[in-house]
């Protein structure tokens, strides 16, 4: 798609957003000298044909362009159509002046030769050019019109300029496709500058090429804004079981206060900590599947290694010379980019490593709104990702970061440094029945598997948990697919069935000493009728008669 393409398919589309008609007035500003560029105290949006400009326009459309390194294009256009009076009125004020100055009458700011020469005290100077006119979003959401030559600052009394136009809206597109979601930096910012000139309200992002991630609206809205019954009722249709109020306290714990965003999952392995976040994550973006792609959700594992740093927050290459970008950081890059929308990012299995020795830089940030220290180079470097890395980078406002953490004794234990500065949620109560009816709700051709598998699985869970040694909702939908699976492709009896599952998903998970006895003992009857799985259970207890402990996994 050459340029000429994607300046008409960006007009066509921009002109749909707005309704033009037939009497819509639109100026096409894509040209090397009529483009937009940014000026103190505003961006000059271009510089506009308006001579022929007249009282039947409906409403006038001004189309420009923002070029950004390596190669991002931002196209957008503004629509005047509530205040089109006002605008025509400042052309007509401008046209007069302008014939005033050619017939050498002067003009009303400029009275004496010298006056003439200054551009500041003189704006009409050049008046007589009214067919040209550059055209201002300042500070303040106003449209400035003057047709004097160009300004490099809006920083002066504009009065003589007026009177203002409010615009009734501003559509945006990036150019590149890949732009959009995770490349240019400073494109995505000048799109959120728009906002804070012209009202976050009034920038909407267009979907002009079919290629192109744009963000959704869903995708622009902050969790806090969000009803929590629909944020619950999203996170159950994407296949969420959470009945004990976990959603809600999730949202509280990660909405309460505005500048930071920091909890942490905790439980058994296998509780749905990790699934909790994604689907929380997916339902304030407004999606309905596990599976489409969203560029604001980034999935971080932890690795046992880290002990700096430089896994969540890069470094620089001397090889490649570029700035490696991991995961944390791209959601950093991601979120600063976008602004209005909120990024999630989760630290899965965070204490694998020693949770103090590689979150300290961002525990820290996260107190002292500083920025992140990623390198000491004057200038910012390329990144792996194709963003500019810059030397310092704060922690903007909507990232929202999520830890897991399973409680056993192969993880390092979290320090009282990191549990200040998180909120901490147990999701360690496991609602077997609940579930299961979720799970034949959902698939209901795992009926026959729910009934082979409940009974078995209720019984031998409840004597697990009251010694802190239960399952989670993984472990009890891998026991049911199972027996589905079975009996599709293999017919072997149900009992059959549990016997193995018992003995290869769940009491490997056994593991004590005297005071464990009791569990053993009630396990070892549960299991009657079950030769593997009593025979396992056996043993366990022949190890606590020898040895003072047993562990099934020794």
């Amino acid at each position: 798609m050459n340029l000429v393409e994607r300046q008409q398919q960006f007009l066509k589309e921009a002109q749909k957003h707005f309704r033009a008609t037939k009497a819509t007035r639109t100026n096409k500003l894509f040209g090397v000298s009529n483009s937009a560029k940014v000026v103190e105290g505003g961006v000059q949006i271009g510089v506009a044909n308006l001579n022929s400009a007249n009282d039947d326009a409906e409403a006038f459309i001004i189309a420009t362009v923002m070029k950004f390194p390596p190669e991002d294009e931002v196209y957008f256009a503004v629509l005047v159509r509530k205040d089109k009076d006002k605008f025509l009125a400042r052309l007509a004020e401008m046209k007069r002046l302008g014939a005033a100055a050619k017939a050498g009458a002067g003009s009303e700011e400029g009275e004496d030769g010298e006056d003439e020469g200054n551009e500041a005290t003189n704006p009409f100077k050049y008046s007589n050019r009214n067919n040209l006119v550059p055209v201002y979003l300042a500070e303040g959401g106003l449209l400035w019109m003057r047709n004097s030559g160009f300004w490099n600052s809006l920083d002066f009394e504009r009065a003589p300029f007026g009177p203002a136009v409010e615009p009734d809206e501003i559509v945006v597109a990036l150019h590149p496709p890949t732009a959009s979601a995770r490349r240019s930096l400073l494109a995505r910012e000048f799109i959120g500058w728009l906002g804070t000139l012209a009202g976050r309200e009034k920038i909407h992002e267009l979907s002009v090429w079919t290629d192109t991630a744009t963000l959704s609206p869903e995708m622009r809205r902050m969790p806090a804004s969000i009803p929590v019954a629909d944020i619950e009722t999203a996170v159950k249709a994407l296949g969420g079981h959470y009945p004990n109020g976990e959603v809600k306290r999730f949202h509280a714990a990660l909405n309460f206060l505005p500048h930071k965003h920091f909890v942490i999952l905790s439980g058994l392995s296998g509780t749905g900590k990790t699934q909790l976040a994604l689907k929380y994550a997916r339902a304030v973006h407004g999606q309905t599947s596990n599976t489409a792609d969203d560029p604001l959700i980034f999935e971080c594992p932890v690795r046992p290694e880290w002990t700096d740093p430089t896994g969540l927050t890069g470094y620089f290459d001397v090889l490649t010379n570029r700035y490696v970008v991991p995961t944390f950081l791209e959601a950093v890059l991601v979120a600063t980019a976008h602004r209005e929308s909120p990024v999630f990012v989760i630290l899965d299995e965070m204490n694998l490593a020693r949770v103090e020795y590689y979150l300290s830089d961002v525990l820290s940030r996260m107190e002292t709104a500083g920025p992140l220290q990623l390198h000491s180079n004057s200038v910012p470097l390329e990144g792996t990702t194709g963003a500019s890395i810059r030397a310092e980078l704060p922690l903007p406002a909507n990232l929202f970061i999520i830890g897991t953490i399973n409680v056993d004794e192969t993880t390092n234990p979290v320090s009282d440094k990191v549990l200040d500065r998180a909120s901490v949620i147990d999701m360690s109560t496991i609602d077997v029945p609940g579930f299961l009816a979720s799970l034949e709700a959902r698939f209901p051709e795992l009926r026959d598997a729910r009934a082979a598998s409940e009974t078995k699985l209720i019984e031998i869970h409840s004597l697990m948990q009251q010694y802190e040694l239960g399952f989670g909702y993984r472990l009890i939908e891998e026991f049911v697919r199972y027996h589905a699976f079975d009996a599709a492709h293999l017919k072997s009896a149900a009992a059959d069935v549990t016997d193995q599952l018992l003995v290869q998903k769940v009491l490997v998970k056994l593991r004590g000493a005297e005071r464990q006895r009791t569990l053993l003992t009630s396990l070892d009857k549960a299991c009657e009728g079950l030769p593997r799985a009593q025979a396992f259970v056996r043993r366990l207890l022949g190890d606590l008669d020898d040895f003072g402990s047993f562990q099934a996994m020794r």
